[in-house]
C-alpha cells in the first residue's frame, strides 16, 4: 500500500517509452494528458447554447425576452417585431464580438499546438506537431526555440553539460538561468534505460522534486536526484546553447505554465452597477404606469354604456373569459406598450463605445516607446471609464518606479569605504574616500581586499557566454549579480567563467582556479546565497552574500558594528545593499555538509525544507568581510507622475519586496514623502523597541498613530469623512511581518479591531509604503482597501510576475512592458511602456471616458422617457384601449436608427475639456471622483427633463389639434398624424439636445447628427409613400407628406423644439459658472491678464 500511496503523489515515466529490465517490477504507466493547450471558452458545438445562456443572464436581455414571448402569446397592441428586432440585434452583435474574441484564442492555441517539434524515435529525430508529444517522449530543442512542454534535461551541446534559459514569458525575469543535465546519463540516449519518478503536476514554477533510476546491465540501478535546475519549463526559451535533448514529464494543461494561467475573473465597472440601479427605477416606473392604466381601464368600463357600446358589441368568446385573466392580459399588454422605457439598445451602444473607445489608447502616439517600438495595449475594454474613478494606486518599486538597471557604486571592507574613481593616480584604481578617522591607516589590509573581491567573483551564478564578444558580456539570473561581478572587474578581479566545475578568476595577470563543490541557491525566505569552493592548496571555503537582515545574525557581533553604519547610510541614499561573509570549512565540517546536502537533494518529500535546514546549518559562524552598494535608477518622470497623481486626489501606496531604507529613499526621490512629512513606522524594528511582547506593542503603536492621524488631525474636526484628501503631514511605513500580525492576530476579535485601526491610519496618510512584501501580501493589501468602507476604486501597476496577484486583485490592473518579461502585461487590463504614461492614461483618457459614458447612460434613459411618456398620456384620451400613439416602424427604429448614431459618436469623440488642460490641471480629476455624474441628483435632473419634454410634446400637439381641419383643403388630421407630429418633435429635440451638449465638434459629429435627422425625414416620406405588400394596414400612407403641407404644423413643431431646449440654453446663462468649465475659463482669464500686464 505504501507503494501505491507514493504513486498517487508521484508519477513514473519511462524514458523513450522503453520498459526497464525484468528485475524491476513493471508498473504500466497511467494515461497522461496530451500536449494540447486550451485557453478558449467555446467550441463550434457549444457556442450557441453557452453564449445564449450567458447573455440571457443579463437582466435587461432576459426581461426583453419575456416581453417578446408575451407579445407572441398574448394579443398585444404592438407586433412582436418591435421588441424582437432590437433584442436579436443586441444578442447577435454581442455574440459576434465574443465569438471573434474566442476565435482569436483558438487561433493562438492552434499556433502553439501545431508548432513543429522534433521527437526522437529509434534514435532519429522525427517532425511532429507540438500537440502530439506524449509524456516519456525524448524531444530535441534548438537555440532560441521555446520548450513545447516541461522537460527534464538529459543532454546538452555545451561541454559543461549545462544550458541557458530565459523565462521572461513565465515569471518576467529576462536574465539567463542555468540548467543542468542529469549526471551520469549515457551519451547515446538510444541505449539509455531509465525511469523518472517525480511529483504530480503543481503550479509552483520554482519547485520540482524527482528521482531518476538508471538501469545498467548487471549493476545496481543508479539513483540521481532531480530538482528545478534539471527541469525546463514550457514557454521558456533556450539561449546560448546549440541544442538540447529532454524527456517530457508534464504535457499540455498539466505543464506549470498552464497551471499558472489564472483565468481572469470578470471585472465589472461602477458604471454597470449604476445602470442596474437606474434600470430598477425605470422598471418601477413601467410597472406603475401599467398598473395605473389597467386600474383606470376597469374603472372607466364600469360606467354604464362604456364597457360595451352599441357600435362595439362583445363576441361570445370575450364574454366567456375570466375577468381576472382578462385583467392580467390587459396588464401585460400595457407592459408591452410601455416597455420601450427600458433601453435595450443602450447595452449595445455601451459595448460598442467601450470596444471602439479602447482603440484610442492604442493609437495614442504619446504612449509609443521608441526603445521597445511598442505603444499601449488594451486587454480589457470593459474598464475604460474606471480609469477616471481611481482613488488608490498601488505601485511596485523595482522596475516600476525604478529602472531595474543596476550599477555598482561603492563597497565597504572592514568598515573602510571604497568608492570607484576612474583615475590611474590611485592605487590600482581602488579609490579610498573616507573611513573612521581614528584609524591611521585608511584602508583595510590587502588580504581582506583580495578576499572580498574573490568573494564577489565566486559567490554568484553568473555565466560567461561562449560566443566571442568584444565587450565582456555576462549572463545572470538577476541584474544585481552582473553589477557586482562588473564591480570586481573594475578593481582588477575578472571572472573568466565556469568550465566543468572549475571557476577561473583573472587577478591582475594571474589566473586562479577554484573547484566549485556546491551552490546553496538564493531563496526569498533565506534571502542569501552561498558557494562552497576548494582552492588549489586544498582549503575549502564558503562564501556567502545576502541581505543585511539575514547575514548579521550569522556572523560575529563585533564585526557587525563596523559595517552596519555603512549599510544604513547606503540604504538611506537609495542604494541596494548586500553583505558579504566567508568561512573556512574543516574536512569534517565539509564532509558533514556534503553528506547532508546530497541526502536532502535526493528526498522526494519536503525536499525544500530539508535543504533549507542543511543550508542554515552550514551558513553559521561566518566572518563578515564587507558590504556592497548598487544603484537602481528612477524611471524617467517618475516624480512628476507621482506628484500629478497626488494632485488629482489619488492616494499612492508603494508595495515592494525591498528593504525599508532603500524603498524609503525611493519614496523621497519620487516626492511621495516630502521633507516635512512625519513618518510613522510599523515595522519589526519599532515593534521590538522596548523589549515588550510584540502583540502588546503593536496595539500600543496602532492606538498612538490612530490618535495622531485620525483624532488629532484638523480635517477630522471639520469633516466627518475619514477618506480625507490633502492632509499633507503623515507617511506610513509597514513591513510584511507587521502586516501579517495585523491581518492574522492571535484572537479573531483583535483582528477586526486592528484592521480597522490600520485602515483608518492609512486613509489619513498621504502616502503609504509597504516593504518586505511577499506577492500574496500585496494582493491582501489591495483586497483590504478594496473592501473597506465606501468601496474605493483601486488600481495596481507593476512589471514583474511578483505583481500579478495584485494586478488581478485590483479593480484596474496595469502592466508595464519593462525588463521583467511579459507576465504582468499578460494578466493586466492595460499595458503601458513606461510609468510616466500613467499620468495621461488616468488624468486625460480616464477622465474623458468616464464623462462620455456617464453622459451616454443618462441620455439614453432620458430619451426613452421622452419617447414613452406621450404614449402613456395618450391612454387617458383613448379609453385605455392600448392604442399605440406611434407606428410600429417608429417604435422599432427609434432606438436602433434615428437616435443611436449621434450619441455613439458623442461618447467616442467628446472632449468637454481639452487633453492639455486636463494634464496641466490635475485637480480637475477630483471633480468627477466617486461616480459624481451617475449619482442620484444628476439622474433626477435628467428624469425631470424627460418628463418636462414628454408633457410638452403631448400637450403642445394637443393644443394644435383644437381645430382638426389643419390642411388648406379642409381635410381632417387623424390619430396617426397626431402621433407622427409628436414623434417628429421628439426626434428633433433629443438630437438637438445632444448637439447643444457637444463641446468638441468634428466632421463625424456633424455627419451623424444632421445625417440622422435627414435620414428620419427621408425614411418617413419613403415609408408613407409606397403601399407595402407585407403590411396588413397602411397606417402611415402619405401621413408624413400630408402633415408637412400644413403651415400650422410647421409652426408648432419649431415652437415646441425651441420651448423644449429653452431651459438648456437659459440654465448655463443664468447659473454662476462652476465645475471644470469654469475652471478652464478662469485659467484662460488669468493667462490673458498676465499677458496684458
Amino acid at each position: 500500500t505504501r507503494r501505491t500511496m507514493e504513486q498517487l503523489d508521484s508519477r513514473t515515466i519511462y524514458i523513450g517509452h522503453r520498459s526497464c529490465p525484468a528485475s524491476e517490477a513493471f508498473i504500466p504507466p497511467p494515461k497522461f494528458c496530451d500536449n494540447r493547450i486550451v485557453s478558449s471558452k467555446y467550441t463550434i458545438w457549444n457556442f450557441l447554447p453557452k453564449n445564449l445562456f450567458e447573455q440571457f443572464r443579463r437582466i435587461a436581455n432576459f426581461y426583453f425576452l419575456i416581453i417578446f414571448l408575451v407579445q407572441v402569446i398574448v394579443d398585444t397592441p404592438t407586433s412582436p417585431v418591435t421588441s424582437g428586432l432590437p433584442l436579436f440585434f443586441v444578442i447577435i452583435v454581442t455574440a459576434i464580438k465574443q465569438g471573434y474574441e474566442d476565435w482569436l484564442r483558438h487561433k493562438a492555441d492552434n499556433e502553439v499546438n501545431k508548432y513543429p517539434v522534433k521527437v526522437l524515435e529509434d534514435g532519429k529525430p522525427v517532425d511532429k506537431d507540438s500537440e502530439k508529444i506524449k509524456v516519456g517522449d525524448v524531444v530535441e530543442v534548438k537555440e532560441n526555440e521555446t520548450f513545447p512542454c516541461d522537460l527534464i534535461l538529459l543532454q546538452s551541446s555545451r561541454d559543461d553539460n549545462t544550458c541557458f534559459v530565459t523565462t521572461a514569458s513565465l515569471d518576467g525575469e529576462s536574465n539567463h538561468k542555468t540548467h543542468y543535465t542529469v549526471p551520469d546519463t549515457e551519451k547515446d540516449l538510444d541505449s539509455l534505460s531509465a525511469t523518472i519518478e517525480c511529483e504530480q503536476p503543481q503550479p509552483d514554477l520554482y519547485k520540482f522534486v524527482g528521482r531518476m533510476h538508471i538501469y545498467k546491465s548487471n549493476q545496481e540501478p543508479a539513483v540521481r536526484s532531480l530538482g528545478p535546475e534539471n527541469l525546463l519549463l514550457k514557454g521558456a526559451t533556450l539561449k546560448n546553447t546549440q541544442k538540447i535533448l529532454g524527456v517530457a514529464v508534464y504535457t499540455g494543461m498539466e505543464t506549470k505554465m498552464a497551471l499558472n494561467y489564472q483565468g481572469k475573473s470578470q471585472k465589472r465597472s461602477v458604471v454597470e452597477k449604476s445602470i442596474n440601479a437606474f434600470l430598477l427605477v425605470y422598471l418601477c416606473i413601467l410597472l406603475s404606469k401599467a398598473l395605473v392604466c389597467t386600474t383606470l381601464k376597469y374603472v372607466f368600463q364600469n360606467k354604464p354604456g362604456q364597457d360595451e357600446p352599441w357600435y362595439n358589441e362583445k363576441t361570445q368568446r370575450e364574454k366567456d373569459t375570466n375577468l381576472y385573466l382578462k385583467m392580467f392580459t390587459d396588464f401585460l399588454s400595457f407592459m408591452v406598450l410601455f416597455n420601450f422605457i427600458i433601453p435595450v439598445s443602450m447595452y449595445v451602444t455601451v459595448e460598442m463605445q467601450k470596444f471602439l473607445g479602447s482603440f484610442f489608447i492604442g493609437w495614442d502616439k504619446d504612449f509609443y516607446d521608441p526603445e521597445i517600438k511598442e505603444g499601449a495595449l488594451v486587454n480589457t475594454s470593459d474598464l475604460n471609464e474606471e480609469l477616471g474613478q481611481v482613488e488608490y494606486v498601488f505601485t511596485d518599486k523595482t522596475g516600476t518606479l525604478t529602472q531595474n538597471n543596476m550599477e555598482f557604486i561603492e563597497c565597504c571592507i572592514d568598515g573602510f569605504q571604497y568608492k570607484y574613481h576612474d583615475s590611474s593616480s590611485e592605487l590600482d584604481g581602488f579609490g579610498v574616500t573616507y573611513g573612521p578617522m581614528s584609524k591611521l591607516q585608511q584602508k583595510a589590509g590587502w588580504e581582506r581586499e583580495e578576499l572580498f573581491l574573490r568573494a564577489l567573483c565566486l559567490c554568484h551564478t553568473v555565466q560567461v557566454p561562449s560566443a566571442p564578444q568584444e565587450e565582456k558580456g555576462f549572463i545572470a539570473s538577476s541584474p544585481d549579480e552582473i553589477a557586482l561581478v562588473k564591480g570586481a572587474m573594475r578593481y582588477g578581479f575578472t571572472f573568466m567563467g565556469l568550465e566543468s566545475k572549475t571557476m577561473k578568476i583573472l587577478n591582475k595577470n594571474d589566473v586562479e582556479m577554484y573547484e566549485l563543490l556546491h551552490v546553496l541557491n538564493f531563496d526569498p525566505v533565506r534571502r542569501r546565497m552561498s558557494v562552497i569552493v576548494r582552492t588549489r592548496s586544498g582549503d575549502t571555503l564558503l562564501f556567502c552574500k545576502g541581505a543585511d537582515s539575514s547575514i548579521f545574525p550569522r556572523v560575529k557581533l563585533e564585526e557587525v558594528e563596523r559595517i552596519r553604519m555603512h549599510v544604513e547610510r547606503s540604504a538611506t541614499e537609495g542604494y541596494r545593499t548586500l553583505c558579504v561573509a566567508y568561512k573556512c570549512l574543516s574536512a569534517e565540517e565539509y564532509e558533514h555538509a556534503d553528506k547532508g546536502l546530497k541526502e536532502a537533494r535526493l528526498a522526494l518529500q519536503d525536499r525544500e525544507e530539508k535543504l533549507t535546514a542543511v543550508y542554515n546549518q552550514v551558513e553559521t559562524g561566518m566572518s563578515l568581510i564587507g558590504a556592497t552598494a548598487v544603484e537602481d535608477r528612477l524611471q524617467e518622470e517618475a516624480a512628476e507622475t507621482m506628484e500629478a497623481l497626488q494632485g488629482a486626489g489619488i492616494k499612492v501606496w508603494v508595495l515592494t519586496g525591498d528593504k525599508m531604507e532603500t524603498a524609503k529613499s525611493t519614496c523621497y526621490a519620487c516626492r511621495l514623502f516630502q521633507r516635512n512629512t512625519e513618518l510613522l513606522e510599523l515595522t519589526v524594528r519599532t515593534l521590538e523597541e522596548r523589549g515588550r511582547r510584540r502583540e502588546d506593542r503593536l496595539h500600543e503603536l496602532l492606538l498612538e498613530y490612530h490618535k495622531k492621524t485620525v483624532q488629532d488631525s484638523p480635517l477630522a474636526k471639520t469633516r466627518y469623512s475619514s477618506w480625507s484628501v490633502g492632509n499633507q503631514d503623515y507617511g506610513f511605513i509597514v513591513d510584511g511581518a507587521s502586516l501579517t500580525m495585523v491581518l492574522n492576530s492571535s484572537s479573531d476579535s483583535n483582528t477586526s479591531h486592528y484592521k480597522n485601526l490600520f485602515l483608518q491610519i492609512c486613509q489619513n496618510c498621504t502616502a503609504v509604503l509597504c516593504c518586505r512584501m511577499a506577492p500574496l501580501q500585496k494582493a491582501q493589501i489591495v483586497k483590504l482597501v478594496k473592501n473597506s468602507k465606501g468601496s474605493p476604486i483601486t488600481l495596481s501597476i507593476g512589471d514583474g510576475a511578483n505583481d500579478v496577484s495584485m494586478i488581478l486583485e485590483a479593480h484596474v490592473g496595469i502592466g508595464i512592458k519593462g525588463k521583467e518579461g511579459r507576465q504582468a502585461v499578460r494578466n493586466s487590463d492595460y499595458a503601458i511602456p513606461k510609468l510616466k504614461h500613467l499620468k495621461k492614461l488616468l488624468l486625460a483618457h480616464g477622465h474623458l471616458y468616464y464623462v462620455r459614458i456617464a453622459h451616454l447612460v443618462q441620455y439614453f434613459f432620458y430619451k426613452n422617457l421622452c419617447f414613452i411618456l406621450p404614449q402613456f398620456l395618450y391612454q387617458f384620451f383613448c379609453g385605455y384601449s392600448q392604442q399605440p400613439l406611434y407606428d410600429a416602424a417608429y417604435l422599432t427604429m427609434y432606438n436602433i436608427c434615428f437616435t443611436s448614431m449621434p450619441i455613439l459618436a458623442y461618447s467616442l469623440l467628446e472632449q468637454h475639456i481639452g487633453m492639455e488642460v486636463l494634464l496641466c490641471n490635475a485637480t480637475l480629476y477630483s471633480d468627477i471622483a466617486k461616480n459624481a455624474m451617475l449619482r442620484w441628483p444628476p439622474f433626477i435632473y435628467w428624469t425631470l427633463l424627460g418628463v418636462y419634454h414628454g408633457l410638452l410634446f403631448f400637450f403642445g400637439v394637443r393644443l394644435l389639434f383644437g381645430n382638426l381641419a389643419l390642411p388648406d383643403n379642409g381635410q381632417v388630421f387623424g390619430n396617426w398624424s397626431y402621433g407622427t407630429i409628436v414623434f417628429t418633435v421628439l426626434v428633433f429635440t433629443v438630437t438637438l439636445k445632444l448637439a447643444l451638449d457637444t463641446r468638441h465638434w468634428t466632421w463625424i459629429n456633424h455627419f451623424v447628427i444632421w445625417g440622422s435627422l435627414a435620414f428620419y425625414v427621408l425614411f418617413s416620406l419613403f415609408w408613407g409613400g409606397i403601399i407595402w405588400p407585407f403590411l396588413s394596414q397602411q397606417r402611415l400612407y402619405f401621413v408624413f407628406a400630408n402633415m408637412l403641407s400644413s403651415v400650422s404644423t410647421w409652426l408648432v413643431m419649431i415652437l415646441l423644439v425651441l420651448l423644449s431646449l429653452l431651459p438648456e440654453i437659459l440654465l448655463p446663462v443664468l447659473r454662476k459658472p462652476r465645475g471644470p468649465h469654469a475652471r478652464q475659463v478662469q485659467l484662460k482669464q488669468t493667462r490673458t491678464q498676465t499677458l496684458y500686464f
